[in-house]
């Protein structure tokens, strides 16, 4: 069981499916909230203040994307999409947003629940680590507040990108295989998709392109990934 308790964010208008993913993670020890105002999911997400959001993209008012975005702009903490759609855009368009899972209507709780403490442990295990600020390509990494600072100026990543860039940064200048990747981010990789990876990994190149780095992620075709110095073009 889970020692700490997490407060989770259960956005789903469904209240019978709603009552039953509340009821399996309170088994687990997580505290678990729902949404009184579909029209005001923003503010009451602020309010609750959670450690990590389910979300499904079928919501009264607006789609889930949309308070995926809300939800971005005030905070970097794990997201994970339900959706009963099986349209690979929805995949893909939640990884463009910053999403950290996207788990298929209908599931197995079970499986849910795998995904949950995997990103919980990765992200908030990680996150409590006494870790230094580092240096790469003249910019300073914050792996505590997420932040990556350059003359050029700062960038703002999500738990994944930050947890990428880390893995590819203590490896520089030598590939990180896909798998190593993909085993690092997701505990069970059997859910996860190999366009998955791709999409963190290129949308964490996007922001690093704003303050002119990101070139310095370089694909391995084949085989993965490789963070280089300066010094290594």
């Amino acid at each position: 069981m889970v020692k700490h308790l997490f407060k989770l964010l259960l956005i789903e208008d469904d209240s019978t499916l709603f009552n039953e993913i509340k009821e399996r993670l309170t088994q687990w020890s997580y505290d678990v909230y729902g949404i009184q105002d579909f029209s005001n999911v923003t503010q009451e997400f602020i309010e609750i203040k959670p450690d990590l959001v389910i979300i499904d993209i079928q919501l009264p008012k607006f789609d889930g994307f949309h308070w995926c975005r809300m939800i971005r702009s005030h905070s970097n903490l794990p997201i994970i999409f339900l959706s009963s759609r099986d349209h690979p855009t929805d995949m893909v368009m939640s990884m463009q947003l910053g999403a950290d899972d996207y788990i298929q209507k209908p599931f197995h709780f079970d499986v849910l629940i795998a995904k949950v403490q995997a990103i919980l442990r990765r992200v908030y295990n990680y996150n409590t680590d006494n870790l230094e600020l580092k240096t790469w390509c003249g910019a300073t990494v914050d792996y505590e507040r997420n932040v990556l600072t350059h003359d050029m100026g700062s960038i703002e990543l999500t738990k994944n990108e930050i947890f990428i860039l880390k893995l590819l940064i203590e490896k520089k200048n030598k590939i990180v295989t896909r798998e190593e990747l993909i085993n690092s981010l997701w505990d069970d990789k059997r859910f996860i998709s190999d366009n998955t990876l791709t999409v963190n990994v290129n949308r964490l190149r996007k922001k690093l392109d704003e303050i002119g780095l990101g070139s310095f992620i370089e694909t391995k075709v084949g085989q993965g990934y490789m963070a280089i110095e300066e010094e290594a073009l």
